[in-house]
């Protein structure tokens, strides 16, 4: 049996050499630093190292849910994340619908660049941009003050501070989001689309019956997945975005982990607990997720 495996990773051997960069980025950036989990544990001391410092148990896990910040992040990340998958996990399948609508094949290649291009666009770039826009010195307010009404404090406002990352995301995203679902309709069988139509079967009748049976496989996969990347709020957007103002209701976990860690001086055990916490509370949701799709007759991921 070891001739055979032998002689199969000869026989494919540019393609194991094409896969092993991959292989060798897992391995390095996501396992082996894997060891690190120990910190959670342990009340690290530099000059000892991650393996020499004691051990404390669950010390820092109880400093952790003593504090009343992490509760308000863990809160928001929780509202932050179900108001992504309510509004714009659904947007991107309208998107792709409408666009795979369109007859011209020109004018559909034309939507799918225009919607696809901000998401090639930094969170630092589109940021200062917002703030150029809706800042107390920016041109909505300018426009605002010209027509006589008080200038409105859009990024420091807590009650608005979630619409603006939920559409400022819908526009970055939308479309980058929108191709996998426009793959999965290029690979529709034409003769589906020709059958309803003989049976008498209008545009919306065939997307009903036709198209979004076919991606709705597609749609739940995507669903599980976003479900399972709950607790992971978008750090790079809120980071840029947010500000002292809208703690209450922007800081989200990843955010109050890189605060917590270079600016309020917590320690390292007790952001590696917050970490670990978080990684665990995704992988229940992504296995609860997994597990209703597949009962309510969906694939699932396995």
């Amino acid at each position: 049996m070891g001739k055979t495996i032998g002689k199969d990773l000869y026989k494919h051997r540019y393609l194991y050499l094409l896969l092993l960069p991959t292989v060798l980025f897992y391995v390095l950036f996501q396992y082996v630093p894997m060891y690190g989990v120990l910190l959670a544990f342990k009340e690290f001391h530099i000059r000892e190292g991650i393996l020499r410092s004691p051990w404390v148990g669950l010390d820092n896990f109880k400093e952790l849910i003593a504090q009343s910040d992490f509760w308000r992040a863990f809160w928001n990340t929780l509202y932050i994340s179900c108001g992504r998958i309510v509004f714009e996990y659904p947007i991107a399948i309208v998107l792709a619908l409408l666009i795979n609508e369109v007859a011209r094949e020109k004018l559909k290649k034309f939507y799918q660049t225009v919607y696809t291009f901000p998401h090639f666009i930094s969170w630092v770039i589109i940021s200062g941009i917002m703030f150029n826009f809706l800042g107390n010195t920016g041109v909505l307010n300018q426009i605002i003050a010209s027509l006589g009404f008080h200038k409105a404090t859009f990024l420091t406002d807590p009650g608005l501070f979630r619409a603006i990352v939920f559409l400022s995301n819908i526009w970055k995203e939308v479309g980058w989001s929108a191709i996998i679902y426009l793959a999965a309709i290029a690979g529709i069988n034409p003769e589906l689309y020709e059958a309803a139509y003989v049976d008498g079967a209008g545009r919306f009748q065939q997307l009903k019956s036709v198209t979004w049976p076919s991606i709705r496989g597609t749609a739940a996969i995507l669903l599980i997945l976003a479900v399972g990347n709950a607790m992971n709020g978008g750090f790079d957007q809120i980071f840029n975005l947010y500000n002292p103002g809208v703690y209450s209701t922007g800081d989200i976990i990843d955010t109050y982990t890189y605060r917590s860690a270079f600016a309020d001086g917590l320690s390292f055990g007790v952001t590696t607990a917050v970490g670990l916490f978080k990684a665990v509370l995704n992988f229940g949701l992504l296995y609860l997720a997994n597990y209703i799709v597949k009962r309510l007759g969906g694939e699932g991921l396995v």
